[in-house]
């Protein structure tokens, strides 16, 4: 079991910047994929960042690429997703995933981000 909280959600003027933070429990931390995720009022759940094991391998969505940023730090068990240049349509909350495999996929609460114009 893996348990993943996220941190550093709030209030942003767009232009402005914040970095979002995803601590995991447990010691495999190295072996799961990270990714952020993000839900609007109204939208489906999209894929924002996702970052390989190693952290060789990168993908962003379309919206937001140039702008954020996914890091780890396997020995911290923690993930970061810095977020630069935000718009008002960035506002959502955020949600931190682990996963391994189709059974070992976990999910964090969700951290507010509101961008506002």
């Amino acid at each position: 079991q893996v348990q993943v909280v996220e941190s550093g959600g709030g209030l942003m003027q767009a232009g402005g910047s914040l970095r979002l933070s995803c601590k995991a429990s447990g010691r495999t931390f190295s072996s799961y994929t990270m990714a952020w995720y993000r839900q609007a009022p109204g939208k489906e759940r999209e894929l924002v960042a996702r970052i390989t094991i190693s952290g060789a391998l990168l993908n962003y969505a379309d919206s937001v690429k140039g702008r954020f940023t996914i890091s780890r730090d396997n020995a911290k068990s923690t993930v970061y997703l810095q977020m630069n240049s935000l718009k008002p349509e960035d506002t959502a909350v955020y949600y931190c995933n682990a996963r391994r495999s189709p059974t070992l996929d976990y999910w964090g609460q969700g951290t507010q981000v509101t961008v506002s114009s």
